[in-house]
């Protein structure tokens, strides 16, 4: 069978296609976005669409699915969540007035890194898409490493210089997630990093040719993007790697987006020494912002600390917690402005309530610039231009430095609000669309279109009793045919009387009809009436968004600075509502905490008391805490809440504690828990090994490390000689302040051997063979593992913990060295684990009714108890 022509269509549709081979094209038709071949079937498979056929001109009929245009955002959210690409394919003209084939064209290419509609973005998280430049300079590398959130136009950007160069790209992809990350061909010699990113993040990683890095094509996108003196105006290092990075991110948006790339006003430079060090292992440890459990927000510092009013402030919390400071000044000013909202109750409710009314304003500005919001998106500007001048003036009242320069930022735009309240309605529609934007009074064309449209036939009336005066026709009427339009009819013993300037259109055996070029014209408004008010509407909403684009740096410079007032009053909230207190924060080498919290935990335990726990670390005689205690007695939980005390001092916020001073730390350090990792083929002890040397590597005196169970994963005598030789090189060599969890008791010899060493347990209470924990330290080590009495509470049948009892004192009493009177034999061990009671005792305990007894009688029968006991 001979195939048919390719319909014109198909043909511009594989044009199209062929530019875009690797996204999947969205090609608008009419109300639908369709998706033919191997597309149609990718998108059938992941959206569950029903897959049909197209006859284009050849044997089989092509495969075929589509969305409907108006709630295509869906879809294209649920295919970047699944790691595609899509190539938005418009009609370019109005297909009732195209001649011939529709003209079509991509407009955008939406990516993981690239996406700026609110539908497909988490309000309370940045959505960054990074570029990566690394070169090789003799023995060393150096990398330009960039982050943009194209929807709220920041761009920030650092140089990395190292030997290990795939740890400190993976410690900046941990600081920002991206969730596209562009590579140029060298990366790919850093197997570590593209390991990591395939492992640990579900980021698009897409490589660039080295074409796309020349220096003439950087130093184009770059001038294109800020001027000829781009490095100047950007900062940028002459011979660094970052201008690299940044080109690369701009070509690649351009190249994407097509327009809006205007949105990057500035990059902002930052150094790799600028903001505490934290590894991924740390930051999953600590559960900063998503639980290891689940990776939900609840129980982590994100969950306590987010009291914040504005996705903007949301955003800059979780970048706050993401990249604590190590400027004690910067820390400080933000301590200072936190105390000032702490205090004042009222100003702090007052501006609370204030940017509770305040939008997303530094994503909707980017949907401005893109022409893409909607006329309640404006609106919604608007309602965030009324509440500014209030929490500026809040902002203003305060004798905090930082919140002062943070209200001289904030511009109250009023005439934007002008603009805006003048130009669009009190209730705009949701869609432009559907019309009735523009307020009443704005333009007296579009008044007089509605009017037309609301009232043409009350023109008619008044245009037909004016004809009738001037002409002295009494009869003549104005009427509307199908094929004429209007017409004015006048019988035929009046057509004497009709002035020259009447034209006649059609004789009748009544009379004739004519024609006059205002009736004409007033036809023409009232049938097109709808059409051109839709038309002249749309055309003054992008006069709108176009003007207000203009003022893009001024209200950006705003939302940073309502975002900071937000965080901060979101600190002072929570240290109102869970007794936080101000820390002291300087540049010492004291980690001195009295009656610490864990933040999270006490949170989780509303109702419960939670026991504080004091803390003295120094980098001279309390350089290393060695704590001793059994498992489940919190050991781990008192050393997580001192680094997150240490990390929420740092980024500004109070702590849970009495008092405390944090002398700034660089870096945390973690090694908690024990894991395989299956996929790289390591085993729990090789992990751990893996994270202990990478903390010998990288810590330096400043840093805080955090130590459990070293050692454990291998033979015990392995194990304990690892763990001592671990401590020795911390104290020895590096210095640093460290909390050590230990269960081998021979390690608290070396508070005597190691300077800096000090022992600490955790109390237990113990009763026979119950215990107690008390979660307090205490000075001194541990007296015992109390395993077995653990392993009891853990719900291990009581035959099995009495017989391990049994063993145990076996095994104690024929150890070398034990003192032979201690060689027991099991029956005699039996018999001291447990011994005979009174039968009198007994008695009274099986009578006594304990759930009906008073507070008195329970003391009364305790008392007889002891006496029957002593008999």
């Amino acid at each position: 069978m001979a195939e048919q022509a390719v319909s014109p269509m198909m043909q511009q549709y594989f044009e199209i296609k062929k530019q875009h081979p690797d996204e999947i094209l969205f090609y608008r038709v009419g109300d639908f976005y369709e998706m033919f071949y191997d597309d149609a079937l990718t998108a059938s498979r992941e959206l569950e669409l029903t897959l049909t056929g197209k006859n284009c001109g050849k044997e089989e009929r092509a495969p075929m699915c589509g969305v409907p245009f108006h709630s295509y955002e869906t879809y294209v959210a649920r295919l970047i969540a699944k790691g595609y690409k899509v190539a938005i394919c418009e009609q370019m003209e109005d297909p009732a007035l195209a001649k011939g084939l529709v003209k079509r064209d991509i407009i955008r290419v939406v990516t993981p890194g690239t996406v700026i509609e609110s539908s497909m973005l988490a309000e309370d998280k940045n959505n960054y898409l990074c570029a990566i430049y690394l070169k090789k300079q003799r023995r060393s590398w150096r990398a330009g490493v960039c982050f943009a959130d194209i929807s709220t136009g920041e761009a920030y950007a650092t140089e990395l210089s190292a030997e290990k160069m795939g740890g400190a790209i993976i410690t900046e992809l941990c600081r920002y997630m991206p969730s596209e990350i562009l590579i140029n061909t060298a990366m790919l010699d850093l197997k570590d990093v593209t390991a990591y990113i395939k492992q640990h993040t579900s980021a698009l990683v897409e490589l660039r040719e080295d074409a796309c890095c020349k220096d003439s094509v950087i130093d184009a996108e770059l001038t294109a993007q800020f001027g000829a003196d781009w490095r100047r105006t950007c900062g940028f290092a002459e011979g660094g790697m970052v201008p690299y990075a940044v080109g690369m991110l701009l070509g690649y948006l351009k190249e994407t987006q097509k327009h809006g790339i205007e949105r990057i006003r500035a990059v902002q430079n930052y150094a790799d020494a600028q903001y505490m060090r934290l590894s991924p292992v740390t930051r999953a440890n600590l559960e900063l912002t998503e639980t290891m459990r689940g990776r939900e927000k609840k129980g982590t510092l994100l969950w306590v600390l987010d009291k914040t009013e504005t996705s903007m402030g949301k955003r800059l919390l979780r970048a706050w917690i993401e990249q604590p400071l190590v400027d004690s000044a910067a820390i400080n000013a933000r301590l200072d402005a936190v105390e000032a909202l702490y205090q004042e109750n009222v100003a702090r409710g007052d501006l609370k309530e204030a940017l509770g009314r305040v939008f997303d304003i530094e994503r909707l500005t980017t949907r401005i610039l893109y022409g893409s919001a909607t006329p309640r998106e404006v609106c919604a500007l608007g309602d965030t231009c009324e509440a500014l001048p209030q929490v500026r003036r809040i902002a203003e009242a305060s004798t905090a430095p930082l919140l002062q320069k943070l209200a001289a930022d904030i511009d109250p735009l009023n005439d934007i609000l002008t603009r805006i309240r003048s130009a669009i309605g009190d209730d705009p529609p949701a869609n432009l669309k559907d019309g009735g934007v523009i307020r009443a009074g704005y333009n007296a064309e579009v008044d007089e279109l509605r009017d037309i449209m609301h009232g043409g036939k009350g023109f008619l009336s008044q245009m037909e009793a004016r004809l009738r005066e001037e002409t002295g026709i009494p009869k003549l009427k104005i009427g509307f045919n199908k094929v004429f339009g209007y017409y004015i009819e006048v019988s035929r013993s009046y057509t004497g009387s009709v002035p020259d300037t009447f034209t006649r259109k059609q004789t009748l055996t009544t009379g004739e009809r004519y024609i006059t070029p205002e009736l004409k014209d007033l036809e023409n408004k009232i049938l097109g009436a709808n059409e051109r008010l839709l038309v002249l509407e749309h055309q003054l909403f992008a006069d709108l968004l176009s003007a207000i684009s203009g003022e893009i740096l001024r209200i950006q410079k705003t939302a940073s600075a309502v975002a900071q007032l937000d965080v901060l009053a979101s600190f002072a909230e929570v240290a109102v509502c869970n007794n936080y207190v101000k820390p002291t924060v300087d540049d010492s080498d004291v980690l001195d905490i009295a009656e610490g919290r864990h933040p999270v935990i006490e949170q989780m335990l509303k109702g419960s008391l939670f026991v504080p726990n004091d803390t003295t670390l120094d980098e001279a005689d309390n350089r290393m805490l060695i704590i001793t205690g059994p498992n489940m007695a919190g050991k781990s939980t008192y050393m997580r809440q001192n680094a997150l005390i240490a990390l929420m001092a740092q980024i500004g916020s109070f702590v849970p504690a009495a008092s405390c001073r944090v002398g700034v730390v660089d870096a945390i350090f973690t090694r908690v828990g024990a894991s395989d990792d299956l996929a790289a083929g390591q085993s729990t002890f090789m992990v751990e090994m893996t994270e202990v040397a990478e903390i010998l590597e990288h810590a330096t005196k400043n840093s805080l490390v955090i130590l459990d169970e070293i050692g454990r994963g291998t033979s015990t005598f392995d194990g304990m000689s690892i763990a001592r030789a671990v401590v020795e090189h911390i104290c020895e060599k590096i210095g640093c302040k460290t909390l050590f969890a230990t269960h081998y008791h021979e390690l608290t010899e070396l508070e005597q051997d190691v300077d800096g060493v000090k022992n600490y347990n955790i109390a237990v209470k113990k009763r026979g063979e119950d215990i107690t924990f008390l979660r307090r330290i205490v000075a001194g080590p541990a007296d015992d593992s109390y395993g077995i009495e653990v392993a009891k509470l853990a719900g291990l049948p009581s035959s099995v913990t009495r017989r391990a009892h049994e063993v145990l004192r076996q095994l104690e009493a024929s150890a070398p060295g034990a003192n032979a009177s201690m060689q027991l034999d099991f029956e005699t061990v039996h018999a001291y684990q447990n011994p005979e009671v009174p039968s009198e005792v007994v008695d009274k305990l099986k009578s006594v009714d304990v759930e009906t007894l008073t507070p008195i009688e329970a003391l009364n029968f305790l008392y007889e108890l002891k006496k029957a006991l002593a008999k």
